[in-house]
């Protein structure tokens, strides 16, 4: 899928309305082919993920676990290390 969206599940603090809304917007640019859609299709797009958007909020309170929440600042690091051993 699109590698610019992120795992929002699970995080301490849990996901804000700008994450839901980026990895929203990620989702609809990657289905519809757009980067910006034409003015024809504006409405169309920005409809998509806004609805997107509130489909992901309300998954994301309706899933449960036993984990422990993850630590943002942890996570960020270890894609950092991993990403330096990869592209080094």
């Amino acid at each position: 899928m699109c590698r610019n969206i992120k795992p929002l599940f699970n995080f301490e603090p849990p996901a804000t309305g700008n994450e839901m809304h980026d990895a929203a917007l990620q989702f609809v640019r990657k289905i519809s082919g757009y980067n910006a859609p034409s003015h024809a299709n504006e409405a169309a797009f920005h409809e998509a993920v806004e609805d997107i958007e509130k489909v992901v909020g309300r998954l994301l309170k309706s899933l449960a676990t036993n984990a422990p929440p993850k630590d943002r600042d942890q996570e960020a690091e270890k894609k950092r290390e991993k990403s330096k051993l990869r592209f080094s």
